[in-house]
């Protein structure tokens, strides 16, 4: 309980700091867009469908670090995965929370394991490395579950795993990672070769939507993305991702980007829109669309 108001209150002090962002930059939020922050990064509390265990205070604290460095290797929607990761890794704990100190682009330390003496280059070690995995993978969205267990899976054996598992098998499979793990194993004449239940261990702590997404329908990754975006003046990056070559009113704009982000309007749970009016016509075809007196849910368009 003490965990669960600390990340309410952090959210509440999150919100406000988006609605200065986008107060400051002139946007005018016709649109219902409420993009509630519950959880800060999306994950403070995990619920998939493998287990429901929380992230701790240690790996919550680097939540900035994360999207900063997320954003910088072009996966700012995989923001909730990288925190899981880093928990199966280290609980946050240590110099090396990510364990990258053997990730080849570990270049300031020795490439042994737990080498790393500072959390930030870690992080931006890991996450680049995981960006490897992510494109080896061929993972396009985290809602892709099959390709997305690939890319975990890789992150612990090395991204060569991800190329023999997609030559013999197609992908992931629990049998194909035991199996790289004994002949990995057996070829250096080692007792064990990494972790071959590494993607159940790291989905505990991940959840595509979060625990108010899991209660009342939202979709916590959107959340997620959003936070990327905190600080962002004008609105450029998302009027001229839709395809405008000069200002306009970016609000559906930036609604259109975030799910285009988290993979919503690839799976068609939301249409891209520049006008509020394209979008609220959109939903009240789908018969999404909430009047008044309805309670939005983190993450709720």
């Amino acid at each position: 309980f003490k965990a669960a108001k600390a990340a309410v209150e952090a959210a509440a002090k999150t919100v406000q700091s988006m609605m200065a962002a986008l107060g400051a930059a002139g946007a005018v939020i016709v649109l219902l867009l409420v993009i509630m922050v519950g959880i800060i990064g999306g994950a403070a509390f995990s619920g998939s469908s493998e287990s429901s265990e929380a992230l701790s205070q240690e790996v919550l604290s680097y939540t900035a670090t994360i999207q900063k460095y997320a954003n910088q290797y072009g996966i700012p929607e995989y923001v909730s995965v990288i925190q899981a990761i880093m928990m199966q890794e280290s609980g946050g704990r240590g110099t090396d929370p990510m364990q990258s100190s053997e990730c080849p682009y570990n270049t300031r330390y020795a490439n042994s394991p737990n080498a790393i003496q500072d959390a930030d280059y870690s992080i931006q070690v890991g996450i680049q490395y995981y960006a490897d995995c992510l494109k080896e993978a061929g993972c396009t969205s985290p809602q892709d579950m099959d390709k997305l267990k690939l890319s975990l899976q890789g992150y612990n054996y090395g991204n060569g795993y991800i190329t023999w598992a997609i030559r013999k098998y197609g992908g992931y499979s629990a049998e194909n990672a035991l199996q790289f793990s004994n002949e990995q194993a057996a070829s250096h004449g080692w007792s064990a070769y990494g972790d071959p239940e590494y993607v159940p261990h790291v989905l505990r702590y991940y959840s595509s939507g979060g625990l108010f997404a899991s209660l009342f329908g939202g979709n916590g990754q959107i959340v997620s993305v959003a936070l990327t975006q905190l600080g962002n003046e004008g609105g450029q990056k998302f009027w001229s991702w839709y395809g405008f070559d000069s200002h306009v009113a970016w609000c559906a704009c930036f609604a259109s980007w975030c799910g285009d982000q988290a993979g919503l309007i690839e799976s068609g749970k939301m249409p891209k829109f520049s006008l509020c009016d394209d979008g609220i016509a959109w939903f009240q075809s789908k018969g999404k669309w909430k009047s008044r007196g309805y309670s939005p849910a983190p993450g709720t368009l």
